[in-house]
């Protein structure tokens, strides 16, 4: 543990941000995990919406610095690829 005053509360202030950032890619997952199973159920209007949800989440997640933009970019990408796959 550390002793200095500043150091203890890095401490505090890094265990807030690991679990508001837990929660947030938590959020971005279980979105996804939401798409997934619309595409795999073959609706096709729900899978649109669950694509929209799924980027607009991934576009807060990146603002926020809990994922990478460019992280960000490549999974809408896999997204959309995987919708206009659909039938």
């Amino acid at each position: 543990m550390p002793n200095i005053k500043s150091a203890k509360k890095r401490v505090l202030v890094a265990e807030v941000r690991r679990q508001r950032n837990m929660a947030d890619k938590t959020r971005m997952k279980t979105q996804l995990k939401k798409f997934a199973a619309a595409v795999a159920d073959g609706n096709k209007k729900a899978a649109e919406r669950e694509l929209l949800a799924s980027v607009s989440v991934l576009d807060k997640t990146a603002a926020k610095g809990v994922i990478h933009k460019n992280a960000a970019a490549r999974r809408k990408s896999n997204l959309y690829r995987v919708y206009n796959q659909m039938q």
